[in-house]
């Protein structure tokens, strides 16, 4: 993270330095260039990030730029009810990647907390709720709104039709009745009142959906959207994410493979906020202590391929995606048994560590360390 001014060199020295004098902390904060103001946030506990926004001269410009599952961890630990701000400054990408991440359990749509965002969004300014609904899949807003109500169309002979008792309708046409005994509906009719007012055929789409689509129809094709951009995040489907524990023979444990440089990795867009690996002579873990003997062009190539090894342990492994806690403790387990398949490979061999590292890719070495030992790497 770039320096600091005067003598402040990490969030919690800013954050003293406005308990005893708010108008210098702002101050310093916005002596610095907006990337250092991205990195003063996201280096901090996510409870604490708030009052950091709050000193920022323009958190307009800040929030966009925090990675996407950040500002996810951001909006969860302000909690969703007070967390309009954030969401009327957030992007449209960075919503979709907060459902994405939050409002799924396994391969499922997690109705619930769709429920509890789709409220949430539904509190901030017409504007900013329209980018985010227009960002969202229909599929998934169709099972919003079917979560929450039972939509019913006036037939074009409407005589003797007489709308459910205590339906409400925006347009005299479909008419909406509450699953929940005392729902006002207050969130989903502003949403769908700004819809009809702007744009109808969206409107009119989800309420058809929501009389004649099929829920597990929907579900499947949302699930579809999202697995394509977490694998763009660099979350892959569960499947793939499995071949992490595939099977290695013992003489494929001990292989050096030849080919290709394993640290030729091209750079990718970060979802979580990990500015550096800790590499170090003093680490606990050989696959540390080893990167930092490598030149800084080999250890920056092996920084993305490791957070592409944790991304893909997250996921196997099922841990919640939206969770803060999730990034670090992927990172520490890819950590250990990457450093034990880096072990074994090396002693097998008779070569440095850093010469494995600069023959088998980091996912290679996860596998083998998880074949020395299964049952403890799968736990």
């Amino acid at each position: 993270m770039p320096d600091l001014p005067s003598s402040l060199t990490d969030a919690r020295g800013v954050l003293e330095l406005a308990r005893k004098d708010r108008a210098a902390a702002a101050k310093a904060v916005a002596e610095l260039d907006l990337d250092a103001q991205v990195a003063l946030v996201c280096d901090a506990p996510v409870g604490r990030r708030p009052q950091l926004l709050d000193l920022a001269p323009a958190p307009e410009e800040l929030v966009p730029r925090m990675p996407d599952a950040e500002l996810c961890f951001t909006v969860k630990a302000v909690g969703l009810g007070s967390a309009s701000w954030l969401l009327e400054l957030a992007t449209p990408e960075q919503i979709v990647a907060s459902l994405d991440l939050d409002a799924w359990t396994g391969p499922d749509p997690d109705v619930a907390k769709l429920d509890e965002w789709l409220e949430a969004m539904a509190t901030i300014p017409d504007d900013a709720l329209q980018r985010a609904v227009s960002a969202l899949d229909p599929e998934l807003l169709v099972l919003y709104i079917g979560a929450r109500v039972a939509v019913f169309q006036k037939p074009d002979d409407d005589e003797g039709w007489d709308p459910p008792a205590g339906s409400r309708t925006l347009d005299g046409q479909f008419h909406l009745a509450a699953l929940r005994d005392g729902d006002d509906l207050a969130g989903i009719l502003r949403i769908l009142d700004l819809l009809f007012q702007r744009d109808y055929w969206t409107y009119f789409r989800l309420l058809q959906g929501g009389i004649w689509e099929l829920p597990t129809e929907n579900a499947e094709w949302a699930l579809r959207w999202r697995t394509g951009r977490l694998q763009d995040l660099g979350f892959p489907d569960f499947d793939e994410a499995m071949g992490l524990y595939r099977y290695l023979s013992p003489e494929e444990r001990g292989a050096a493979p030849e080919g290709p440089p394993a640290l030729d990795v091209p750079e990718w867009h970060l979802p979580v906020w990990i500015p550096a690996l800790p590499e170090g002579a003093d680490s606990a873990h050989l696959l540390f202590r080893t990167l930092a003997r490598l030149a800084a062009e080999e250890r920056r190539a092996a920084f993305f391929a490791f957070v592409a090894v944790a991304n893909k342990l997250a996921v196997a492994d099922r841990m919640e995606l939206s969770d803060v806690e999730t990034t670090p403790r992927a990172v520490e387990k890819a950590a250990t048994w990457i450093s034990r398949g880096l072990e074994h490979v090396s002693t097998e061999n008779g070569l440095d560590a850093e010469t494995v590292l600069r023959r088998a890719t980091l996912e290679r070495l996860f596998r083998v360390g998880a074949n020395l030992d299964p049952e403890a790497a799968r736990k």
